[in-house]
């Protein structure tokens, strides 16, 4: 399988600067780049494809890749949402897109999956590879629709890195990540696809 390709980032954030700086019981403005960026790198860890968690935190399009058509297409990330396009390269190595009415996009407990209906008959593709490509949207709703679990979460990783900046601390302790980000995440994880 090929690796996802992010087309469209996500316009919004599960969180906001707002709600991390009331977590960090911080009110000035001087720490505001710094707690975006820790945010930022919150949600990196967790979201999309390198994410820890496998699958989209906020509504996001990304286009999966495949080689030929099959009755199903399985999606690697979970919350899929809904199919943009599914589109493949003719015979003659000419952009073709398959109609909605063809496919519906299906769930199960491995994730989402394009499934072709029994009247659609397959076309010839090209023999450059990949020549199918699926457009969706993953990711949940909007923030209101994050697991508060998940927010929980991020609110104690951010937390964690700015009580402790260092790698190291001279002197101090090595800082392991809290077990309550793991115990949190633990639900939502897509260990394998």
């Amino acid at each position: 399988m090929y690796r996802p390709v992010l087309v469209t980032p996500p316009a919004a954030k599960p969180l906001t600067l707002e709600e991390v700086k009331a977590h960090l019981d911080v009110s000035y403005t001087d720490k505001d780049t710094e707690i975006t960026l820790l945010l930022d790198a919150a949600i990196a860890y967790l979201d999309g494809w390198t994410g820890i968690l496998g699958r989209c935190l906020m509504p996001q399009t990304w286009r999966q890749d495949f080689d030929d058509f099959s009755r199903c297409l399985r999606l690697p990330l979970f919350q899929a949402a809904s199919i943009t396009s599914v589109k493949y390269d003719d015979s003659s190595a000419v952009e073709q897109t398959v109609s909605s009415s063809f496919y519906d996009l299906l769930t199960d407990d491995r994730g989402g999956f394009v499934r072709f209906k029994d009247t659609y008959s397959f076309a010839a593709v090209n023999s450059q590879r990949p020549a199918v490509r699926v457009a969706y949207v993953a990711g949940y709703a909007d923030a209101a629709s994050v697991p508060a679990a998940i927010k929980a979460a991020m609110l104690l990783l951010i937390r964690h890195w700015f009580d402790n900046p260092g790698a190291v601390q001279v002197g101090q302790p090595a800082q392991a990540m809290p077990f309550a980000v793991d115990a949190l995440l633990a639900p939502y994880r897509r260990i394998s696809f």
